[in-house]
């Protein structure tokens, strides 16, 4: 009875919010959304802490009234084709369906949030055509979408001089953080965990550099030298080695990639980006000397620690073979591993389930979850998406465009092993940028119609 009201009470609020915001558009809600998963975090740690598990909705709530008013509006859509990216899809989805009702799980409410934590932000591909006429409008967001990494950033910085016990190093639900090195907190910035606050710094570093090669206004170009110098402090201050490594690898492949490829853009980005790396390279050991002292005494400098930080990165490969080892073809269903399911059973009363073994990486759980068919139709899937951002990033003409699409490549092929079903944030934002392949060709298109109507009004 309690699940019933539940699920009336909602359906009845989301009716009522698509009416009662008629003016505020899908456009809004889609950006607005965006926002909000930097600060559900205030909300989660210092506001409602006691409200925190719901307050994790709010977004996946302001996306579902931007899907109905976008998919319910007479504009045009992106047209669905049976590429080999929604055959998979389709296949994906179906079988995901199907492990719902999982016996293993004991209810499907478990399996309804699961289905919900592997598809629900997909649709943004589709309607990232839609949200963005043209490359200025992209633009124009991006940096003020940056700017926003200026105050959490600054937060972060006081958290890591503040002792554990201050009032702004909690977590979620007023939790006391617990998590230091050498003596400093672990930061978490605006975000609930510091694994929210690690994904946010990766994406902004995917942003970050793409932007720093762009021709700016002088005050734009500025701060974002100084969002720069931020991301870059405070990913020491978080003490996440997988936060470091990946920037690490996304340079490489960054300057890689564009070199070998556009050898004339990596030249003339390679300028553009001497000032910015001078004065990152002096004022961040100046800076941020205890922080990069403070990680680097967690992350170990012996053979011991670096032999166990491989082991750990290289454990993802082999724990699809260990988590088949317990249900062979079968699973446990969908959902079964993730992180809310405890607290679903407990608010809604559910069956407990069949227990699922330990897997610390999402590979693993991945498998224990939908199991081996499922897992090659879930990374299939990915795969597939990497091939096609391949295919935009080698097609597209504009510098800038291209750039960004070879971020979303790096973004896609770095983290395949790393949490991204069970990391909302890497999730929410992953699928928004990989609307990228549909988007860039789309806004070169427009332009290239543009070009040619003035050309053909000068003509005239």
């Amino acid at each position: 009875m309690q699940l019933l009201i539940a699920l009336i009470g909602a359906a009845a609020l989301v009716w009522l919010s698509y009416f009662g915001i008629y003016h505020f558009s899908w456009q809004r809600a889609v950006k607005f959304a965006l926002v909000i998963v930097i600060f559900e975090g205030v909300l989660r740690k210092w506001v409602l802490p006691q409200a925190s598990e719901q307050i994790y909705f709010i977004k996946d709530f302001l996306l579902l009234i931007a899907y109905l008013k976008y998919y319910l509006s007479r504009e045009p859509k992106y047209p669905f084709r049976l590429s080999t990216f929604n055959i998979i899809l389709m296949m994906a989805f179906t079988w995901c369906v199907l492990q719902v009702f999982n016996p293993s799980l004991g209810s499907p409410i478990i399996g309804l949030f699961g289905l919900k934590a592997y598809f629900f932000y997909m649709p943004l591909m589709w309607i990232l055509p839609s949200l963005f006429q043209t490359e200025e409008e992209l633009y124009r967001f991006l940096r003020n979408f940056m700017l926003l990494a200026i105050p959490v950033c600054l937060l972060a910085v006081a958290q890591y001089f503040s002792p554990p016990s201050s009032p702004i190093n909690v977590w979620a639900g007023g939790q006391e953080a617990n998590a230091t090195a050498g003596g400093a907190i672990r930061v978490t910035g605006t975000f609930p965990y510091i694994v929210g606050y690690s994904t946010y710094l990766i994406i902004c570093f995917c942003i970050l550099v793409p932007m720093l090669t762009l021709e700016q206004p002088r005050i734009w170009r500025w701060l974002t030298y100084i969002e720069a110098l931020l991301v870059t402090g405070t990913s020491f201050m978080t003490g996440a080695r997988l936060l470091l490594s990946f920037e690490i690898l996304f340079l490489i492949g960054y300057a890689s990639i564009l070199g070998l490829t556009q050898p004339a853009i990596a030249t003339r980005s390679a300028k553009k980006l001497i000032l910015p790396v001078i004065l990152i390279s002096a004022l961040v050991p100046k800076f941020f000397a205890q922080a990069i002292g403070t990680f680097f005494e967690r992350a170990g400098t012996s053979e011991k620690d670096s032999q166990d930080f491989l082991n750990r990165a290289l454990s993802s490969f082999y724990e699809p073979v260990n988590a088949a080892q317990f249900k062979g073809l079968d699973s446990y269903g969908i959902g079964a591993t993730h992180q809310a399911a405890p607290a679903l059973r407990k608010i809604f009363q559910l069956p407990t389930g069949e227990p699922t073994p330990l897997a610390e990486g999402e590979i693993g759980r991945v498998v224990l979850e939908i199991g081996l068919f499922g897992f090659a139709l879930w990374y299939g899937l990915r795969i597939v998406l990497m091939f096609y951002s391949w295919q935009v990033f080698l097609k597209l003409k504009s510098p800038f465009l291209r750039q960004l699409a070879l971020s979303v490549l790096l973004l896609q092929v770095i983290n395949i092993t790393n949490q991204f079903v069970f990391n909302n944030t890497l999730s929410i934002y992953s699928w928004f940028f990989s609307g990228c392949i549909f988007l860039f060709p789309e806004l070169e298109y427009r332009q290239f119609l543009s070009d040619k109507f003035w050309a053909s009004q000068q003509h005239d």
